[in-house]
């Protein structure tokens, strides 16, 4: 069953341009290991905050993807430039406009 995931971070200030270049950093990649939809999001009403909206083929794709070499790169990078304060949702995805069947 496909796995989606939304999250938000909040950056510090100013610093939310940076942590988004570090987020884009190898998406056109992430297809190679099961991720259907990977998208970066600025968030309008508040400069400091940035959400991220995935689709994987399955969570353990998911959970697989946090342990490449470039991911913990980019967590390591970013780290420094976040709050710590984090909204995450786990969902299973049933369909859609873009989401392949299956």
């Amino acid at each position: 069953m496909r796995y989606g995931y939304i999250g938000s971070m909040r950056t510090r200030p100013g610093r939310r341009d940076e942590v988004v270049g570090i987020l884009l950093l190898g998406a056109d990649r992430l297809d190679a290991v099961g991720c259907q939809l990977y998208a970066v999001c600025t968030d309008p009403e508040d400069a400091d905050v940035i959400w991220v909206t995935e689709i994987w083929d399955s969570a353990e794709h998911h959970d697989a993807s946090l342990q490449l070499p470039d991911t913990k790169a980019a967590i390591a990078a970013a780290t420094p430039m976040l709050t710590g304060e984090f909204t995450r949702r786990q969902l299973t995805v049933v369909g859609g406009l873009g989401v392949p069947a299956g």
